[in-house]
């Protein structure tokens, strides 16, 4: 039995109102979770943009990195 399945199990005993809470507090856990991932992209690109046109891409062959 996986996660969601016991968590159905568990909830479809309890009370209408108390499952309203949990689904409720589930919801809350999802949004959280969106709004962290929102931030930490967000806060990614800020950096990539800071610096945004300072290094210049140089094709170069991997073996000759090596004998550097």
């Amino acid at each position: 039995m996986n996660i969601a399945e016991r968590i159905y199990e568990t909830v479809k005993t309890m009370p209408e109102q108390t499952a309203c809470e949990v689904l409720s507090f589930a919801e809350s856990l999802k949004a959280k979770q969106l709004e962290e991932e929102k931030t930490r992209r967000e806060n990614a690109l800020a950096t990539l943009a800071k610096y945004r046109g300072r290094f210049k891409a140089e094709k170069f062959e991997r073996d000759e990195c090596y004998d550097r």
